[in-house]
């Protein structure tokens, strides 16, 4: 995550977590044109570092917010009000950029009941587990199903543990791992195909420790690379989100720049190479001249740690009813600087470029999208908005 419980340290670590820049985005200096028709609702508030808001597909009564230190909750999607801890994920590590920090539905929940999360264990690894609802219980979880897919040692450093968990096109489970911290990656995890670390991991849902099959086969299987992996070069990738068949993908940059990266197609970003620790955005790094950008997949969007920002906060495409002028828009946020921007992908460029003043608000832990596809924000201070038309 980033800064200090995550937040502080978030702050500080999400400049190691989430940073993002990019060669069609936002430069330095310039700011994207403001609008003031979208606004925000306030749900709920007095949660406990609320780091990510779901919802399984077509629920249309709750929102399932995950909290840092372990707990998942149901809040009425109407009211805000709570209806009950869905589940305490136990024998975690939190604080800092550590906790549970993902949460995942099943597409096929309503009828198979599996959800998934991302968390630290007690020894600082990274867990990738599945768990199933009651069978008697809707708004509980059974806390004995666990069944761990997938542990990732984290040896050495509590940062850049990355946190996001997201079902592709193809019905494969996806998530998004950092590079096991440190400044500049010192072990080098990013590039190193063998690692987990600084990678996107493309998971079988059902089977603990398989790598997914459906449609191809990941990418570095047959020449030793780690069969978990998918695509790599990443710092600390808090964030992403499929689009039909794209992915943005946000990553959280080192002292300079934050960026976004954008990727489509079939197998939409299998086997890219992200360009962690060689470049940071689209600027060099290891070295820091003369960098070879070849086969790297620069990003779409970036932005410098100016005017107080320093960690990006990916979010989502929106497809909800409640605002059809937005559709199609792509929305982050800055977990330092507050703002929050969107953009249009088209044509392999970022148009449509906008910032949203009224939705800007300190230390934005996440977006969320609920069982009809509209858009939250979760804060570090406890709350959750829906971001609506003004």
């Amino acid at each position: 995550m980033r800064k200090s419980i995550l937040w502080t340290t978030l702050c500080i670590c999400f400049s190691g977590f989430l940073v993002a820049c990019g060669n069609e985005g936002d430069t330095p200096q310039v700011t994207p044109p403001t609008s003031t028709t979208l606004t925000l609702h306030t749900v709920a508030s007095g949660l406990t570092a609320p780091i990510f808001l779901d919802a399984p597909r077509g629920d249309t009564t709750r929102l399932f917010v995950a909290e840092q230190g372990g707990a998942i909750k149901i809040l009425d999607r109407t009211s805000g009000a709570i209806l009950a801890t869905f589940l305490t994920v136990t024998g975690l590590t939190s604080g800092g950029e550590r906790g549970l920090l993902g949460l995942a539905f099943d597409p096929n929940y309503n009828a198979n009941g599996r959800f998934y999360v991302f968390y630290t264990d007690t020894t600082g690894a990274i867990v990738i587990a599945r768990f199933l609802v009651s069978s008697t219980t809707p708004n509980v979880a059974d806390p004995n199903s666990q069944v761990i897919l997938a542990s990732i040692p984290h040896p050495t450093f509590a940062n850049h543990n990355g946190g996001m968990l997201a079902f592709g096109p193809d019905g494969c489970l996806y998530a998004a791992v950092g590079d096991g911290g440190g400044s500049g990656d010192p072990n080098n995890n990013a590039q190193n195909l063998r690692s987990r670390l600084g990678k996107i991991l493309r998971i079988d849902p059902t089977t603990p420790g398989a790598a997914c099959t459906n449609g191809t086969v990941n990418p570095f299987i047959l020449n030793g690379g780690d069969p978990l992996v998918w695509s790599y070069g990443l710092r600390n990738p808090w964030r992403f989100a499929f689009d039909g068949d794209a992915l943005y993908l946000s990553d959280v940059g080192q002292d300079a720049r934050e960026e976004i990266n954008v990727s489509v197609g079939p197998n939409v970003g299998r086997g890219l190479n992200f360009g962690w620790r060689l470049m940071e955005g689209s600027g060099c790094f290891t070295p820091s001249t003369n960098c070879n950008t070849g086969g790297l997949t620069l990003p779409i969007v970036e932005y410098a740690h100016d005017n107080g920002a320093c960690s990006i906060t990916g979010g989502y495409v929106y497809r909800g009813l409640t605002a059809p002028a937005i559709h199609g828009s792509y929305f982050y946020a800055d977990f330092c600087a507050g703002f929050v921007r969107s953009f249009r992908f088209n044509n392999g460029a970022a148009v449509d470029r906008k910032e949203w003043p009224l939705l800007a608000t300190p230390f934005i832990t996440s977006f969320g999208q609920d069982g009809l596809g509209e858009l939250y924000l979760t804060t570090q201070g406890g709350n959750v908005f829906r971001i609506v038309p003004n």
